[in-house]
C-alpha cells in the first residue's frame, strides 16, 4: 500500500515541549500578503516560463511546510501571498532573484487535503502541475492514478529508526534491533515495515503500528525503537522535548534497503506530453532552486517557519528544527547530486530495483499493481539538465 506521510509531533503537550505554536494574534485567517516594494528583475529568456507553463504553476506537497520541501518554497519571490484558510502560498516564481514570468503556488498536504495521497489529490484537482510522490506510493497508485516523477526532490529518504543509546548501548544498526524482542513503533501503512520483515532485519512480532507522532511513548518506554526523520527528531528530542532533552541514535532506512526516491516531483502520466514544453524549462529551474536552497537555506527556512505559524494547524515545526533539517539534508546526502554530478535526476537502474523489490510487498497489502508497469512509467530524466548540480 502507499506510504502515508509522516506522523510527526503534531501537538506536543507542555510536559514534553519548551515552546508554543504561535501567539493567537500572529495566526490570522484568510489571505495575507507579504509586504514588498521590491522590483524583480526579469529572468533571461532561457529561464522564462511564461508562454509555455500555466500562468500559475501549482505544486502540491504531501505534508505541512517543512525543510524537505525547501526547494519549492525557495521559488517564491517578493510579494508572496499566504492563504491561511486553504493552507497555500502563492507569488512570483523567481530563480536567482529573477522573475520567470509566471506565478507559483505551493500547497500544503496532510490535513489540508484530508490526508489523501498526493497522487489521488492530483486526479481530484487537475490544476495541480506537479505533486510530491514517493516511489512506492507511485507504484501503489499506478493502476488508477498513475504518476511519473520528473525530478527527485531528495536523493534518499530521511526516514530512520531511532533508539535510546543509554538503554541500548549495544545497538548500532537496524539489524541489532531485530536480534531482540524490542517493539518497533511506526505509523501503520508504511511499506518499509514489510520490507524490514521480508529482508530478515526485523521480526514480524516486533512490529507495533501504533505510532501517532507523540513523544510520550518513547519517553516513558525507552526500550522501544521508533520511526522518525533524521532531519527532525534528533534535534526535537534533544532540544524541544522537555522530558527527554538528550541525544538519540538512529540508522537511516535508506541504508538498509528503503531505497525509494522520497517526495519526487511527479506529473499525471497522461498529462506528460501536454506539459512537456513547460517541463523542459521548469524542471531545470527546480534543479537550480534545489541547489540554491542547499547552499543558502536560511531565508527559505524563515519563510517555512512563518507559514507554520500562519497556517496554525497544530503542526509543530520550529525555525530551529527547520535550520537543523536543512543542514542535515546536505550532511547525510539526502539532498545531494546523483553520481553524474547533477541534482534531481534518477538512477533508472535503481528505479527498476525499487519496482521489483516493492511491487510484491504492495500487492501483498491488497493493492493492484499493473503487470506491465515499468521503471519508465515511474520516473523519467527527460527534463533533467545534467549540467545543474550542487557545488
Amino acid at each position: 500500500m502507499s506510504l502515508p506521510r509522516r506522523a510527526r509531533t503534531t501537538v506536543v503537550l507542555s510536559a514534553f515541549s519548551a515552546f508554543t505554536l504561535c501567539a493567537a494574534t500572529a495566526c490570522g485567517d484568510g489571505t495575507q500578503p507579504a509586504a514588498s516594494g521590491e522590483a524583480i528583475e526579469s529572468a533571461p529568456s532561457e529561464l522564462r516560463l511564461d508562454g509555455v507553463c500555466p500562468d500559475t504553476v501549482v505544486l502540491q506537497t504531501d505534508w505541512e511546510p517543512e525543510a524537505e520541501h525547501g526547494p519549492l518554497y525557495n521559488l517564491l519571490g517578493p510579494g508572496y501571498r499566504v492563504d491561511s484558510d486553504q493552507k497555500r502560498v502563492a507569488g512570483p516564481l523567481v530563480i536567482d532573484g529573477q522573475d520567470t514570468g509566471v506565478e507559483v503556488e505551493v500547497r500544503a498536504g496532510g490535513a489540508a487535503i484530508g490526508y489523501q495521497s498526493v497522487a489521488s489529490q492530483m486526479y481530484v484537482d487537475e490544476s495541480i502541475t506537479l505533486g510530491t510522490v514517493t516511489t512506492d506510493g507511485a507504484i501503489t497508485a499506478a493502476a488508477d492514478q498513475p504518476v511519473t516523477a520528473v525530478m527527485a526532490l531528495m536523493r534518499k529518504s530521511p526516514i530512520m529508526l531511532m533508539w535510546d543509546p543509554e538503554t541500548h548501548p549495544d545497538w548500532e544498526t537496524v539489524a541489532d534491533i531485530g536480534e531482540t524482542d524490542a517493539k518497533v513503533v511506526y505509523v501503520a501503512g508504511n511499506s518499509y515495515a514489510s520490507m524490514l520483515v521480508a529482508d530478515g532485519l526485523i521480526q514480524e512480532s516486533q512490529l507495533d503500528a501504533s505510532y501517532d507522532g507523540s513523544p510520550s511513548r518513547f519517553v516513558s518506554d525507552p526500550g522501544i525503537a521508533q520511526q522518525g526523520f533524521a532531519t527532525a527528531e534528533p534535534y526535537i528530542y534533544e532540544h524541544e522535548v522537555g522530558a527527554w532533552n538528550k541525544p538519540v541514535e538512529y540508522q537511516l532506512l535508506a541504508d538498509v534497503g528503503y531505497t525509494v526516491y522520497p517526495q519526487a516531483l511527479s506529473a499525471r502520466t497522461g498529462a506528460l506530453e501536454e506539459l512537456s514544453p513547460c517541463l523542459e524549462r521548469l524542471v531545470p529551474v527546480l534543479q537550480r532552486s534545489a541547489a540554491d536552497f542547499a547552499a543558502d537555506p536560511g531565508p527559505t527556512v524563515d519563510l517555512i517557519s512563518e507559514l507554520v505559524t500562519e497556517y496554525n494547524t497544530g503542526w509543530v515545526y520550529s525555525q530551529e528544527t527547520g535550520a537543523f533539517a536543512a543542514e542535515e539534508m546536505v550532511n547525510l546526502g539526502i539532498l545531494a547530486n546523483e553520481a553524474d554530478g547533477s541534482i534531481g535526476g534518477f538512477d533508472m537502474e535503481r528505479v527498476e530495483r525499487i519496482r521489483q523489490d516493492f511491487t510484491p510487498l504492495i500487492t501483498e497489502s491488497g493493492a493492484t499493481v499493473p503487470d506491465d508497469l515499468t521503471a519508465d512509467d515511474l520516473a523519467t530524466n527527460q527534463f533533467i539538465d545534467p549540467t545543474i548540480g550542487m557545488e
